[in-house]
């Protein structure tokens, strides 16, 4: 598949952009910088990411989840258990992060959290769709939005602990705790939601 130029010329700008996070964060100012070390000119800027930092942040994470789930679709989980499978893919994502992680870090400051505003929740929801997916989930009804819904709202503290460099044991009890914990929250919430949806009057055509 063809790449849109632009896609290729936020990933000209994300280069130059990503070294400067380090220090700036997401900033403007450090957009701007990277920009003209990228040879950007103004229309090509509108063109990769017309929203400017907003754009890039989503492409930064775009473009790791996108290489995750190739990552994932490339192995065969046919054995593993459900939750098991649900963990590879965060651990595949974390690991496609791994090589910026102070510019998650410096993401999580902007706004990645879920208190940070409508773009954080779709951030976090992309993820949480695209580990579903993977993980062989093609439902349509109530368990398809629970499921990620319940992943999407615990991903936020995996990506914290995950900051702070804990070790591999560590990092993998820790997601394992979290989905334990949603998927719980996820059972009850579903005993009193789901019969509720099938009482619902059905439309007739």
């Amino acid at each position: 598949m063809t790449t849109p130029p632009s896609a290729l010329l936020r990933r000209r700008w994300l280069d130059m952009l990503l070294p400067e996070v380090v220090f700036d964060g997401w900033s403007e100012a450090a957009a701007s910088a990277a920009a003209i070390k990228a040879g950007l000119t103004e229309g090509e800027q509108a063109l990769a990411a017309p929203r400017g930092v907003i754009d890039l942040l989503e492409g930064f994470f775009d473009e790791a989840g996108e290489r995750a789930k190739l990552a994932l679709n490339a192995q065969d989980m046919s054995g593993l258990r459900v939750p098991d499978k649900v963990k590879r893919g965060v651990l595949a994502w974390l690991e496609e992060l791994e090589p910026h992680r102070e510019a998650v870090r410096r993401a999580a400051a902007r706004g990645f959290l879920p208190w940070g505003a409508g773009p954080a929740l779709q951030r976090s929801w992309k993820v949480a769709d695209m580990v579903w997916t993977a993980a062989g989930d093609t439902s349509e009804d109530y368990n398809r939005y629970s499921k990620r819904g319940l992943l999407a709202g615990v991903l936020p503290a995996i990506v914290l602990h995950w900051a702070d460099n804990p070790s591999p044991e560590d990092l993998e009890s820790f997601i394992e705790r979290r989905l334990a914990h949603a998927s719980g929250a996820g059972r009850i919430a579903g005993r009193f939601v789901k019969p509720f949806l099938d009482r619902r009057p059905q439309k007739h055509s």
